[in-house]
């Protein structure tokens, strides 16, 4: 990013210095209209990032979510574009680049999955489910170095299901987040020497309301985590935050877990 030492190069100076920034930034947010993907958004515009808001819906439906953005410390506004198909998601980047001149933040949200046991999976939901996961950063991935030619941050977000079981029958979700760690593990090795970083947060259980967890499964989830409540949007807007700062550029192809300790019990 701006004023970031050339890949190679030890920073000039070591500690001493305030955290780094965000204000300025260009941030593109895919699957960014609704609960992790909109607290993503909003967390970075908070910061002074100027965000592009991916959808697949109308301008119509996009008023509404701008102006939940009002009063924050930088801009939004939206793009349109099914990622899933590569035609709309390279027109989105070229978009965002023609309006700003460049991009410096890519975070990659937007994710779906049918409900199925694994004795019984059905390849067309499985390629759905992998293509919305891997299709994004295939497609963006050669268009990078010239999005960000200062260097960038690529951050991926996945879940818990990508390393264990998650009932319920995860199966597609938990196939598709694997593969979409591998191929951050993949793209950072091959970006790192253009100051581009390529991570991934993971999360668990997801609470966005008491519309989306039972109160039963809330109670045995909570046992569950150390950190005593379900992870929340907010908890990994932040984690997303941090990975794209300026002193997060050494960090490559991990995946940072965001589950309040769940995750170490056995």
């Amino acid at each position: 990013m701006n004023g970031e030492a050339a890949a190679g190069d030890a920073p000039a100076w070591s500690g001493g210095g305030p955290l780094s920034r965000l204000e300025g930034k260009v941030a593109l947010v895919t699957g960014a209209g609704r609960g992790v993907g909109l607290a993503v958004a909003r967390k970075l515009c908070a910061s002074g990032c100027r965000v592009v808001l991916n959808h697949r819906g109308t301008p119509a439906d996009a008023e509404p979510m701008l102006r939940s953005f009002d009063g924050l410390a930088g801009t939004a506004e939206a793009v349109r574009a099914d990622v899933r198909r590569p035609r709309e998601t390279v027109a989105a980047l070229r978009e965002v680049a023609d309006r700003h001149g460049r991009l410096d933040l890519l975070v990659h949200n937007a994710g779906t999955w049918h409900p199925m046991p694994a004795t019984a999976a059905r390849p067309g939901a499985l390629r759905e489910d992998m293509s919305l996961a891997l299709a994004p950063l295939l497609t963006a991935a050669p268009l990078l170095p010239e999005l960000m030619p200062d260097g960038g941050r690529v951050v991926a977000v996945s879940s818990s299901g990508a390393r264990a079981v998650v009932p319920g029958g995860y199966v597609s979700a938990g196939l598709a987040k694997a593969a979409l760690e591998a191929l951050v593990r993949y793209l950072a090795a091959e970006l790192a020497g253009r100051g581009i970083a390529v991570n991934a947060v993971s999360t668990a259980k997801i609470d966005k309301g008491p519309d989306t967890v039972d109160a039963q499964l809330r109670q045995v989830l909570t046992r569950r985590t150390p950190g005593g409540r379900l992870t929340v949007p907010q908890d990994v807007a932040d984690a997303v935050a941090l990975l794209c700062t300026d002193e997060a550029g050494w960090i490559h192809g991990q995946t940072l877990v965001v589950d309040g300790g769940m995750s170490l019990l056995a």
